[in-house]
């Protein structure tokens, strides 16, 4: 019968104590890394606390042209989910969609649905390609190129004419469409009004703003910028304001729940990225060794005692009895073997060297089998005393 032995888990893996001595490093740099990020992420939310807000006075607020048009009789109201923008699309009401691209794919299509044929009028602001191309088909959003956001009119448009320079720039559009091109930027617009494309008796239309400089408190008492916000948004009696959410529930139904990858920034995903392949790139850096270990002759001779004391007290320091165990163990089995006729090669084969042993024995004591391949002491006394053990088996083999 052969007796299979497992050998025991090794009491020099690291304890979890001497894992977090050696991690403690690396999990402080990252509560460092998690802290900075979120320091800077609160002051950049305050920096842009309400942006693009009617109900907002902040500098980056647009409390101030809501406040202009209350005083010609345009009544502002906001909205912050998509069927409430829908449900207000009406020929007496001018719909301003403050950030377009917040928008998914069924919710920008859903939204081109409702204000087409309505009659009002539908103000896109800093809409990008992730969504011009649904909101209004046959434009195309370009990057804008040039630094100097202080644009002459170059159009008939007549809101614009009468505006005169204002601040635009950002993101320019291009079409094939008939519209009014203004404001041009290295000879694309950066104000775009294109007629309902549905026809008929309608007055309604899309503008395209390039840059919101001219909504913002802090900027509308510059050039020509109250003036035209004052145009585009005041022909109609109503003002709904939509600051699209992504809390909104039909971004969910419609294009199912979003996970938490799909909410982080893109630039958050590349960082981290990067971060992962400088510290590999540090890490082959700060390497020692890049092969194998090649075995160096001693300057000077140890003797064998002081060899074996200091492993001694290695595996101790490490609390290896286990080791320490099994190297008694092998040792004692490497040396039983020639002397009770079994080849070295199958010394620690139990089925080969055990039957031999048990002919050279009297039969009492402790059992070979439990000394020679048994499981691992649980204490220092134990090992002390499975040494004296192996020591005495040793002793009565090579009895004559």
């Amino acid at each position: 019968m052969t007796t299979e032995v497992t050998p025991p888990p090794t009491s020099a893996s690291p304890t979890a104590r001497q894992v977090w001595s050696r991690a403690r490093g690396i999990a402080l740099a990252l509560v460092l890394l998690i802290a900075a990020a979120v320091a800077i992420a609160v002051v950049r939310s305050d920096t842009r606390h309400g942006e693009l807000d009617p109900r907002s006075a902040d500098p980056y607020g647009s409390r101030a042209v809501a406040e202009l048009l209350a005083d010609r009789g345009v009544d502002t109201r906001v909205v912050t989910t998509l069927d409430q923008a829908t449900a207000a699309a009406g020929p007496d009401t001018t719909l301003l969609v403050a950030v377009p691209d917040l928008l998914t794919g069924p919710q920008q299509s859903r939204l081109h649905s409702a204000v087409t044929g309505s009659g009002g009028r539908t103000v896109l602001v800093s809409a990008g390609s992730a969504s011009v191309e649904r909101l209004v088909p046959g434009v195309t959003a370009d990057p804008a190129t040039s630094l100097d956001s202080t644009l002459s009119p170059g159009c008939d448009l007549p809101a614009a004419r009468r505006a005169g320079t204002a601040d635009l720039g950002g993101i320019r559009y291009t079409t094939h469409l008939t519209a009014d091109e203004c404001y041009p930027s290295e000879r694309l617009a950066t104000l775009l009004r294109i007629p309902d494309p549905s026809g008929g008796d309608s007055d309604g239309d899309t503008v395209l703003l390039g840059a919101p400089d001219i909504l913002l408190n802090d900027r509308l008492d510059e050039h020509g910028n109250a003036s035209l916000a004052l145009q585009l948004l005041g022909s109609r009696p109503h003002l709904v304001w939509y600051l699209p959410s992504l809390a909104d529930a039909s971004a969910a139904s419609e294009e199912g729940e979003r996970g938490f990858f799909d909410l982080l920034p893109s630039g958050w995903l590349w960082g981290t990225l990067q971060l992962f392949v400088a510290a590999a790139l540090a890490a082959l850096w700060r390497a020692r060794r890049l092969g194998p270990l090649v075995p160096e002759k001693l300057p000077v001779a140890i003797r064998a005692s002081e060899t074996a004391e200091g492993r001694a007290r290695l595996y101790r320091k490490a609390n290896a009895r286990d080791r320490a165990a099994g190297a008694l163990r092998s040792a004692t089995r490497t040396r039983l073997a020639p002397l009770v006729g079994v080849p070295v090669s199958q010394a620690h084969a139990p089925e080969a060297l055990l039957p031999a042993l048990s002919a050279h024995l009297q039969g009492d004591g402790q059992s070979p089998h439990t000394l020679l391949f048994g499981p691992p002491p649980g204490d220092d006394a134990a090992l002390i005393q499975l040494a004296d053990h192996l020591d005495a088996l040793e002793r009565e083999v090579r009895r004559p």
